[in-house]
């Protein structure tokens, strides 16, 4: 027993030393988290006092450029100089773009005059120019060219130009043949401009002039002849000579002298509206003085009344008359009036080809789709196969209604609506034998 407090003793000593060991071990590390914690708060704080003058800085540097901007400003206003006039031209050039090369300049250059300058090496004719119309230009035009709907019509309407409405088509009305083919290469066909290649262009230019009856179908048109043809209308035009021969007559000097001292209305110019008995509505001028005619409001005229509808009747056509024998001449004579709208596409007669149609000589008694070198379509085909023969009721059928007689037909004609003219021109071609 007296031995124990011995071995005790250096026993505790060496806990409490491993103790104090471990409690300083721990201050230490506590200490080195703190210092670090309180260095990065520092460098913190450092940036944003760095921010903060930069931004001061800069913001005093545009406080300063817009003081010297407005003391500019007022120094020109006093010099009476203004601030909205254009800015000063400056030597030299910005760098922007190049010189565009003469290939650039070739494809937009397509213009083409009159005498032929701007004509790209080519050729066509109506023949390869029917496939290549009827593809890019019949949707909107025909297949005759006669127009569909409200598009341009490209053919006939020679004898037009002197009526009150006339009809002014490539072949009737335009001087220059150069027109039409510079506007169909640039322009045509709609939706895809600049498509075409200039064969093609040539061939349907060809096409439009056969389909006037301007060519024949062998006709080539080509850069080296297309200036030197000659449109129907090429003598149409004037130059305008207004300036030289009028203009100093119309803008001479006004009167200024011997005026009216005072002015006095006696009548106004405004129509009267009336609503007969029968319907629809009547128009006169009024003859009225000033004190009596009714007053007007913001709604307009107070006396003009309501226009009553007009009843409308159903259109009854008498009955054709059968042809008497003594009027076969004036029967044949209204046929050929009549024809004028198969003019375009057929022929008839001494000489007659197949146009956009097949010549229709020796019609009645001929089978369907039989002429010789006319490109029909499937239906006259397959009709040419059954065997079916042209005769006056089924030529009037056909020509009532074309595309419900024969369905499938390349033939746009909308059709005779009067049995009078379907008579006349069944008297008509029966003339024309072989």
């Amino acid at each position: 027993m007296s031995k124990s407090p011995n071995l005790v003793l250096p026993a505790i000593g060496g806990i409490a030393l491993m103790l104090g060991a471990a409690y300083g071990f721990s201050s230490r590390n506590y200490g080195a988290d703190t210092i670090a914690l309180l260095e990065d708060r520092v460098e913190k704080a450092e940036a944003r006092v760095s921010t903060a003058s930069d931004k001061a800085k800069a913001e005093a540097e545009r406080i300063t450029a817009l003081e010297l901007a407005v003391v500019e400003a007022q120094e020109q206003a006093a010099k009476g100089t203004n601030l909205t006039s254009p800015a000063p031209q400056m030597d030299g050039t910005y760098g922007l773009g190049r010189v565009a090369m003469a290939e650039e300049i070739a494809a937009w250059d397509v213009d083409v005059l009159p005498d032929g300058r701007g004509l790209p090496v080519g050729s066509g004719n109506a023949f390869d120019g029917e496939e290549v119309f009827a593809d890019k230009c019949a949707s909107c035009h025909g297949d005759f060219a006669e127009g569909v709907d409200n598009w341009p019509v490209l053919a006939g309407g020679f004898d037009t130009l002197a009526d009150e409405d006339p009809v002014k088509t490539v072949g009737s009305y335009w001087p220059h043949l150069s027109t039409v083919y510079d506007y169909v290469y640039r322009s045509m066909p709609f939706g895809e401009a600049g498509t075409l290649t200039p064969d093609e262009t040539y061939a349907i230019v060809a096409y439009i002039l056969y389909s006037n009856d301007l060519i024949d179908d062998e006709f080539e048109l080509s850069n080296e002849n297309l200036a030197d043809f000659d449109m129907h209308n090429k003598d149409g035009f004037v130059v305008d000579d207004r300036p030289d021969l009028e203009y100093a007559t119309w803008r001479a000097e006004p009167c200024m002298e011997n005026c009216k001292d005072a002015v006095e209305i006696t009548m106004r110019s405004v129509f009267l509206v009336e609503t007969p008995p029968e319907g629809g509505t009547n128009s006169m001028m009024n003859p009225a003085k000033v004190e009596g005619l009714p007053s007007f409001s913001a709604d307009g005229p107070s006396f003009i009344p309501e226009a009553a509808p007009k009843p409308v009747k159903a259109a009854v056509e008498p009955a054709p008359e059968p042809a008497k024998a003594d009027d076969g001449d004036a029967l044949i004579e209204a046929g050929k009036k009549v024809f004028k709208k198969c003019k375009a596409c057929h022929q008839v007669g001494d000489g007659a080809k197949n146009k956009t149609g097949p010549h229709l000589n020796d019609l009645f008694g001929r089978t369907f789709g039989s002429v010789d070198g006319f490109k029909y379509s499937n239906t006259f085909k397959t009709a040419l196969e059954e065997g079916r023969v042209w005769d006056e009721a089924s030529l009037a059928e056909f020509l009532s209604k074309p595309k419900a007689y024969m369905k499938g037909t390349k033939m746009s004609f909308s059709g005779l609506k009067k049995d009078s003219d379907l008579q006349a021109i069944n008297a008509y071609l029966a003339t024309f034998g072989n």
